[in-house]
C-alpha cells in the first residue's frame, strides 16, 4: 500500500490526496509538520533529530500555524482509531473544509469533517479526550517521517520504499489527465535518470 506524509496546512497535500482519492488509490496516512520541519529552533539539524518538538507544544498558542496544525493533527488521530477508511475520509473533508471552503483547522471544523465522513461522534469526542495517547500517535508518525527524511508534503512512498514529494500547481481535471499524472510521477521515481528536483522557472519572481 502507499504511504502519503502530509499537513493539513498545505494546498499541495491536499491536491495529492485528492488524486489519490479520484484514483481510488488507498493510502497509509502519516501525518509530517511543515511548523516543526522549519522550525528556526531546527535548523541545521537532521530530520530523525528536532530539538523543537510539534507534539511537546500546548494546543493554544499565538501561533496560528502551530495551534491549527496541532488541533488537526489530534483529531486525525482521533479518527484513525475508527480504521484506515474513515480516516482517510476524515482527511479529505477536513483538507476540502480547510483549502476548498477557507476554513481555521479548528474544533468546529474538525467535529464538520467527522460529520461528513461519517465517523461515530461519540467515540471521535471521547478518543479526543484522550489526548495524551493521541499525542504518542502523532509522535509516532513525525518520527517515522524523520527517519525517512520527509520535508514537505505531500511525499508519497511506495511499496519499494521509493518516495519522493510530489508537488501541485492544481489537480488535474478528469480521469485520464489525474491518470497521466500519476503514472509520471512512478516514471520518474522508476527513472534511471535519477532525476531528483523539476522546478519550473517564474519570471518576475522575486529572488
Amino acid at each position: 500500500m502507499l504511504t502519503v506524509y502530509f499537513d493539513f496546512l498545505c494546498p499541495y497535500a491536499w491536491r495529492g490526496i485528492e488524486l489519490l482519492n479520484a484514483l481510488e488509490l488507498e493510502f497509509e496516512a502519516v501525518h509530517y509538520s511543515l511548523v516543526q520541519g522549519n522550525h528556526s529552533d531546527n535548523k541545521g539539524l537532521p530530520r530523525a533529530n528536532p530539538v523543537w518538538k510539534l507534539v511537546e507544544q500546548p494546543v493554544e498558542s499565538d501561533n496560528a500555524y502551530q495551534r491549527e496544525s496541532l488541533t488537526a493533527f489530534l483529531a486525525s488521530h482521533a479518527a484513525a482509531q475508527q480504521g484506515s477508511a474513515l480516516h482517510r475520509a476524515f482527511i479529505l473533508e477536513l483538507f476540502r473544509l480547510r483549502h476548498r471552503d477557507s476554513r481555521s483547522l479548528d474544533a468546529a471544523a474538525t467535529l464538520e469533517a467527522a460529520t461528513i465522513a461519517k465517523l461515530d461522534l461519540e467515540r471521535f469526542a471521547a478518543d479526543q479526550r484522550d489526548e495524551s495517547a493521541r499525542r504518542v500517535d502523532l509522535s509516532r508518525d513525525l518520527e517515522r517521517a524523520g527517519r525517512l527524511g520527509v520535508f514537505g508534503t505531500p511525499t508519497i512512498e511506495l511499496d519499494d520504499g521509493k518516495a519522493a514529494y510530489f508537488r501541485f500547481a492544481t489537480l488535474p481535471e478528469g480521469k485520464a489527465a489525474q491518470r497521466a499524472a500519476w503514472e509520471l510521477y512512478l516514471n520518474v521515481l522508476d527513472s534511471d535518470a535519477g532525476i531528483e528536483t523539476i522546478k519550473r522557472a517564474k519570471p518576475g519572481a522575486n529572488a
